[in-house]
């Protein structure tokens, strides 16, 4: 399909690995310039030079917690590339305890990069949008922000957040030709997730482990967990002028875990 995106330009953060890279690639298919957005330098490096082979892509170094480094962000896309016109935040970490075994300190840093991240993008970003009169914004959410999941009791808040964040900011930005949309995974294999899974096969041992991971797949009708490539084009459809007159949206990608 034809998203016709090679004039645009799309930054998008934790670009470099997971369920990010894969959107980049899906938006490299389609043409558009590419700013990827990460901590993680060597990983973006080695992004980079797979991505420049498909189309002109820039690899910029951010600490989303400091709303200096994400307004240098956007500056570098801008100098680089002339304009933003698309921004997908996929950037975000994960935890594994139940919210009594939890502190403050964890539930801070989940909220500075998985709410307060976003946030800081998405005020350095609106105004570069508002100018030109026209943006596509996607922002990650999670099925467990919508129904709640044991162990992820912070994590699901603050993606409850970003939620609330960005169907209130579509009501605003609408006028000037901006849309907003959520996309919500489920349990998708990305290295976040296959690390928490690891730490819990040796925690729990490989029989106990394996009778989780068949119950958790039959929590899917599809019977399967999720890979960054079956959510990437979804991205690429809202991020796309084929999605002019959708923003303000929650689309769950999960497999069924999730249907209402």
């Amino acid at each position: 399909m034809d998203l016709q995106m090679k004039a645009k330009t799309a930054v998008i953060t934790g670009g470099v690995q997971g369920i990010g890279l894969e959107v980049a690639r899906e938006l490299a298919r389609e043409g558009a310039n590419l700013v990827l957005a990460d901590v993680n330098e060597s990983a973006g490096a080695a992004a980079v030079e797979e991505l420049s082979r498909i189309t002109a892509a820039a690899f910029v170094r951010v600490d989303l917690t400091d709303p200096h480094s994400v307004r240098q962000l956007m500056d570098a896309a801008v100098e680089r590339f002339g304009a933003v016109h698309i921004f997908v935040n996929s950037a975000a970490i994960l935890d594994d305890k139940t919210f009594e075994e939890s502190s403050p300190e964890d539930w801070k840093r989940m909220l500075d990069v998985c709410l307060l991240g976003p946030m800081h993008c998405l005020h350095a970003v609106l105004p570069l949008m508002k100018r030109q009169q026209y943006g596509r914004i996607v922002c990650f959410s999670s099925d467990s922000a919508r129904i709640g999941q044991a162990r992820l009791s912070y994590y699901a808040a603050a993606k409850a957040g970003v939620t609330a964040l960005v169907k209130s900011i579509a009501q605003e930005m609408g006028p000037h030709g901006i849309t907003a949309n959520i996309v919500s995974p489920g349990a998708t294999n990305t290295p976040m997730r296959m690390s928490r899974e690891a730490a819990m096969r040796e925690q729990m041992g490989e029989e106990k482990y394996t009778r989780r991971v068949q119950n958790v797949q039959k929590m899917y009708p599809l019977r399967r967990i999720g890979e960054p490539c079956d959510i990437a084009p979804m991205v690429a459809l809202l991020v796309s002028d084929r999605s002019s007159w959708v923003t303000g949206q929650v689309v769950s990608v999960n497999g069924g875990f999730t249907m209402a």
